[in-house]
């Protein structure tokens, strides 16, 4: 069948055209309706809109990820310029104005499109309330991981750690020295780090100034005129104590009435020889130190306690210590003294510990830490320690109003410890604190602060502009 078809066509409109043909068979004319694509708007376009619908757009001609084109928008578009029909409200709730899609301070009463194309977004009554909060969907909470935790009391267990070396307790060590010129005899088998009892025999010393004073109070205490008197023998029994001789020694005198040629010289304490510097046949002046003895029984733990900790010791304290010879095994002991003193260069402050050492395991200059037991076992109201957002100049959580609501509130904290931070105000017991993912919260309700600001800052603008008359 062979077919002609007449040149001109008439257009109805809307892409939508009838064309006339002759149809040899037939031997008569027929009309036949067909679909035109439509002619394009002239005039210059504005911008490339995406084929799809997706809110992106392109100031020239440009094809998708899939080779369509993009659409032309044209300044004399009708669809562009229509006003977009309000979305169906998801729920019976007001709509209280519209936003911007795509987060710019720009807000609408009544719905609109952007310069995209994209509708603004509808903000109802109680999704956008300016008390402070921040308002999350089930789904970002879930994907974020956030975590609740009521504000209970509780004791917050602060320990302060401080390291610090032994050392031996001034008042357990004695010292042997000779109080007037002697020569040592002979030395018993001591020598430095011996442990000694007390009364065990160290040397025997030769004194002429101990044998004239001996052979005085002697003469006195034998004499058939005064010895019976006891006060005329009670000066030359002075002069043998001044010269620091054992009162076993003088007993002994008395007992057997012989003046020793040489004095047996004892320990006077139970301890560990820490120096002894006699030696058999050596001249001894007076003040010479031939011995020194400690008593290990009890020692020092002296520690440095970091300046920002020192509010948080006091004399009494529990303090438990352990050496690192010996790891495992902690020595129990007190706080004695804190010394009044802030090393400048270090910032801490040296405090005394005393420890009682039976074993004698802890040893002069052995390092140990110690930790010390601050707490009074009283519960506080606390929280844990991740629910803070620490600024440096304030302290703030983020408070679990129910709904998806957050509430960042700013509080004061005393102590740490344990992983809890005890909370002085700003909370109140029962409350819920978030104590995971709460910085992502708070990126959150930064980012709305900003925009608020923004927001605000632009009516002022064009305020302050009209006031002083400039013009763009």
């Amino acid at each position: 069948m062979k077919t002609l078809r007449l040149l001109t066509t008439l257009a109805l409109g809307g892409g939508l055209a009838l064309g006339a043909y002759w149809s040899s068979n037939e031997g008569r004319w027929s009309v036949h309706a067909e679909v035109t694509p439509a002619a394009a708007p002239a005039g210059t376009p504005l911008y490339y809109r995406d084929p799809s619908g997706a809110p992106l757009w392109s100031a020239g001609p440009k094809k998708d990820d899939r080779g369509r084109d993009y659409l032309p928008v044209y300044d004399d578009d009708k669809a562009a310029q229509a006003e977009p029909k309000p979305p169906q409200a998801a729920s019976s709730r007001k709509i209280l104005y519209y936003r911007n899609p795509m987060g710019l301070p720009d807000t609408s009463p009544v719905p609109k499109k952007d310069p995209m194309g994209m509708n603004y977004i509808p903000v109802y009554e109680g999704d956008d309330v300016d008390d402070g909060t921040v308002k999350l969907s089930p789904g970002k909470i879930q994907r974020s991981g956030v975590k609740s935790e009521p504000v209970a009391r509780r004791p917050v267990r602060v320990l302060v750690k401080a390291p610090g070396t032994i050392q031996l307790d001034e008042r357990r060590v004695s010292v042997i020295a000779m109080r007037a010129e002697s020569f040592v005899q002979k030395i018993a088998d001591v020598t430095t780090g011996s442990r000694v009892k007390a009364g065990q025999p160290l040397m025997e010393i030769y004194s002429s100034a101990v044998a004239s004073a001996a052979a005085e109070y002697l003469a006195t205490i034998t004499s058939k005129t005064v010895g019976g008197v006891e006060i005329y023998g009670r000066g030359s029994r002075q002069r043998l104590i001044n010269l620091d001789v054992p009162e076993r020694v003088i007993a002994e005198m008395e007992r057997t009435h012989v003046a020793p040629v040489t004095i047996h010289w004892s320990a006077p304490r139970d301890g560990i020889v820490l120096e002894r510097n006699a030696i058999e046949g050596m001249r001894a002046n007076p003040g010479d130190v031939l011995f020194r003895i400690a008593d290990t029984s009890l020692v020092w733990a002296l520690v440095d306690v970091a300046e920002r900790d020192l509010g948080n010791i006091a004399v009494g304290q529990s303090v438990a210590v352990r050496a690192r010879s010996f790891p495992g095994r902690s020595f129990t002991g007190r706080i004695a003294v804190i010394y009044p003193q802030v090393n400048r260069e270090t910032r801490t402050v040296r405090v005394r510990i005393e420890l009682a050492n039976p074993d004698a395991m802890l040893l002069p200059d052995m390092y140990v830490d110690a930790d010390v037991d601050t707490a009074d076992g009283a519960p506080v109201l606390a929280i844990q320690d991740s629910a803070v957002l620490d600024t440096g100049t304030r302290q703030a959580v983020l408070v679990d109003k129910g709904d998806g609501r957050f509430e960042p509130r700013e509080v004061k904290l005393g102590r740490r410890g344990g992983g809890l931070i005890e909370v002085r105000d700003g909370l109140a017991e029962g409350e819920a604190v978030v104590t995971s993912a709460n910085f992502l919260i708070d990126a959150e309700s930064n980012l709305k602060a900003a925009l608020k600001s923004f927001a605000e800052a632009a009516p002022q603008a064009s305020d302050a502009g009209h006031a002083t008359g400039e013009h763009k």
